[in-house]
């Protein structure tokens, strides 16, 4: 016994040895202090918002998939008197696009399957003219119309490009879909034939114009071929330096969608100049200011926000609605304001945004859900350039009273709609997915989580030099948080991220070169990451029903 107990002392005090040891290197540990519990609510008030509005979006898709055609897979023009046809200008441009945002986000099978395959089949059996595609009948197995017309393929491959190709783009870089965009925008330019004294352009059509002069501004920059600033500056000539300035010499000028566009398109143009060619800069800005300034003098009303229609020459209001779009325009004044600093065009924004409140649960377009999905995107994009808690709280109360549209259920007749996914049976229902989508990507901050799973809450804030994440998982789950980049840099190369036409707009961006640290305060455990390695998403394991917060913070050089 006395051999056991001389033996043991000093495995004893070993033991003690160890156990000091490890309790001072733990008190000198640095003590992370957790984030306060009303920023971890409203991250995961965040997260809950984003959840519903990825459900829905989902939802969207999946139902108005269950409409496609079941011989080549395309989607119809509407639910209603159009679906025997496919079409460029609608169910191209405005719904099928944000049906594969939507699934790149949230269903990588549907986007890598599905999607692909229907660009794949539209290609192959729309083209009529080069690549330009014509509206194609399912009943038929082919073209609806016997003969072509040039002037409508130009129409339907603008609107494709731009209102569906372009913001694609923007968010998910070069693919398949970029290379349909390139195609489009080449082959409408193979096939300019109205003569000017610039040269030769593709439309007469003020709309078509517009929509090209975005395109062009961004493709430029994008490959860096200049052909496409020449094609862009033929049209800015045109207008600017010609006989169709659209407050000297138009009679009407919309300053809604279907019109509004070459306000901003030439105001991108201007912006482009600036960096590529300078004397155009020069050259454009007097009439780009008449243009901004004559608007704003005659175009608004009290509040600040545009008119439908007016005839810029008199003065007198066409259409005393108020345009739904009023971002699209605003879009415009912000970038010359960004490129020049002409405080008054920073103003005019301010106000029409301070003045939102009087539109709460506006008639926009008679009830309709696109109308609030173009307002709600006007606001979302400008408010990423000026925050504003009023106009946050606008943002929130407008995208509730839209997800309702969704659950009323729009009735054709007697009977409904397959699923609670359709929200009007129309090629404008893209429209309320795109919206969504942007607002959620607001709600977590540009974060993601792959793979996404309706069990998963993913929500957070912005924080002095970085973000607050929270995360909630009904159930196991592992994988990637993937934080945004500046894609108007990695994607487009722009020199300027002014406010664009349907743009998903950055929120938290992490930049290659520099170095974040990230923090998990419930484990009391932090990191260094160079940006380049966060690029590649963080990983996360979750246990059923936990929650977890994570800090992420830009390091100072």
């Amino acid at each position: 016994m006395k051999y056991l107990r001389h033996s043991a002392f000093p495995r004893l005090w070993f033991l003690f040895a160890f156990f000091l040891i490890g309790w001072y290197l733990g008190s000198c540990k640095e003590k992370i202090d957790p984030p306060a519990k009303e920023e971890v609510s409203k991250a995961m008030e965040n997260g809950y918002l984003a959840h519903e509005g990825y459900s829905r979006s989902l939802n969207f898709v999946k139902d108005w998939l269950a409409y496609a055609d079941p011989e080549t897979g395309l989607i119809p023009r509407n639910l209603g008197d159009s679906q025997d046809i496919w079409n460029a200008k609608d169910a191209a441009a405005d719904n099928y696009p944000f049906m594969v945002m939507t699934a790149a986000l949230l269903d990588s099978d549907l986007y890598q399957g599905q999607m692909k395959q229907i660009l794949e089949t539209e290609i192959k059996v729309t083209n009529r003219l080069d690549r330009l595609p014509d509206t194609y009948s399912f009943s038929k197995q082919g073209f609806e119309q016997e003969t072509l017309n040039k002037d409508d393929l130009i129409f339907g491959a603008s609107e494709y490009v731009k209102d569906g190709l372009l913001p694609l783009t923007e968010y998910i870089g070069k693919t398949a879909w970029s290379d349909r965009m390139i195609g489009l925008v080449d082959d409408i330019w193979k096939h300019a034939e109205y003569e000017t004294p610039f040269g030769l352009i593709p439309s007469l059509n003020v709309e078509v114009n517009g929509e090209l002069l975005q395109v062009l501004s961004r493709v430029y920059w994008m490959t860096g071929d200049k052909k496409y600033l020449e094609w862009a500056t033929r049209l800015g000539d045109y207008y600017l330096l010609g006989q169709q300035h659209p407050t000297d010499d138009f009679e009407v000028l919309r300053l809604r969608d279907h019109g509004c566009e070459i306000v901003s398109g030439l105001c991108e143009l201007y912006i482009t100049s600036a960096f590529a060619a300078a004397d155009k800069k020069s050259a454009y800005q007097p009439a780009i200011y008449r243009m901004l300034d004559r608007i704003l003098e005659v175009g608004t009303n009290s509040h600040g926000l545009f008119y439908n229609q007016i005839n810029p020459q008199t003065g007198e209001i066409l259409d005393e609605g108020i345009a739904d779009t009023f971002g699209y325009t605003f879009n415009a004044y912000y970038g010359v304001y960004l490129l020049d600093q002409h405080e008054a065009y920073r103003t005019a924004v301010l106000k029409a945004l301070g003045n939102l409140e009087q539109y709460e649960y506006f008639d926009w377009e008679r009830g309709s859900a696109d109308g609030y999905a173009d307002a709600i995107e006007s606001a979302l994009n400008l408010y990423n350039r000026e925050k504003s808690s009023q106009t946050a709280a606008w943002i929130d109360s407008q995208t509730q009273h839209m997800w309702s549209l969704q659950d009323s259920a729009y009735r054709s007749g007697t009977a409904a709609y397959r699923g609670n996914g359709i929200i009007e049976g129309w090629h404008g229902d893209g429209n309320f997915a795109r919206t969504t989508l942007m607002y959620c990507l607001w709600k977590s901050q540009g974060a993601t989580a792959s793979p996404w799973h309706k069990q998963l809450y993913l929500g957070a804030i912005p924080k002095e030099n970085g973000i607050l994440l929270t995360l909630l998982s009904e159930e196991p789950w592992k994988g990637k948080i993937n934080f945004d980049v500046p894609r108007h840099q990695k994607i487009f190369q722009l020199p300027l991220d002014y406010p664009r036409i349907n743009q998903f707009p950055e929120w938290f961006t992490i930049s290659p070169d520099k170095k974040y640290q990230v923090t998990f305060p419930q484990g009391e455990t932090r990191h260094t990451y160079t940006g380049k390695e966060l690029m590649e998403g963080l990983e996360i394991n979750l246990e059923e029903n936990q929650q977890i917060s994570v800090l992420v913070d830009l390091l100072d050089d």
